[in-house]
């Protein structure tokens, strides 16, 4: 039951945070699957508002899903320390391997190499960058094939000023009973 709860808060966490920051990630109505210091899994219906015109999902929201899944851990262990942190994409390369036509999954497993990243740049108080990537499926349709990969550069610097308050509501918002990150 904990898990349940724990999906459901961090879904509601990410999509206020997008409708509030970034509202074309909340156009699509991500789900956070699991959140945890490995991985993070992310699901994105698909809706009329990001099918192409073949009846598949957009490329475009299929960017917004890896974007999720190769950030939120990153945002996710910025939240845990002390410090502000500035989490961006230096670059993106994706290749296409099927038409993805029902709900796409993306999977981040580099979650060793996020914690490092962030970890480094407080530290060093310099842009840190790594490169993670993120698998596409659509288990629905093709079960455990790829329908598309992404290999997505982080880039993370501590910033000068202190965390705002909204992302001390975030942080509220993600925080398990046990006061815990999630």
């Amino acid at each position: 039951m904990n898990h349940l709860f724990s999906r459901y808060r961090n879904t509601i966490a990410v999509r206020i945070w997008s409708f509030f920051k970034v509202p074309l990630l909340y156009g699509v109505r991500p789900s956070v699957i699991e959140l945890n210091d490995e991985r993070v899994i992310v699901s994105i219906p698909l809706l009329r508002r990001n099918k192409n015109h073949l009846n598949s999902m957009y490329v475009g929201a299929l960017v917004i899903g890896a974007d999720i899944a190769g950030a939120l851990l990153a945002f996710k262990k910025s939240l845990e320390s002390d410090e502000a942190v500035s989490v961006i994409f230096k670059d993106f390369k994706g290749e296409f391997y099927l038409r993805p036509e029902d709900r796409t999954v993306f999977v981040c497993a580099d979650g060793e190499k996020i914690t490092q990243v962030v970890s480094a740049a407080i530290n060093s108080g310099e842009r840190e960058n790594a490169t993670v990537k993120v698998d596409v499926t659509c288990p629905n349709k093709t079960g455990d094939k790829l329908v598309a990969q992404f290999y997505l550069t982080l880039s993370v610097k501590k910033l000068a000023h202190k965390k705002s308050k909204f992302v001390e509501i975030f942080q509220f918002l993600t925080a398990s009973r046990s006061g815990k990150q999630a």
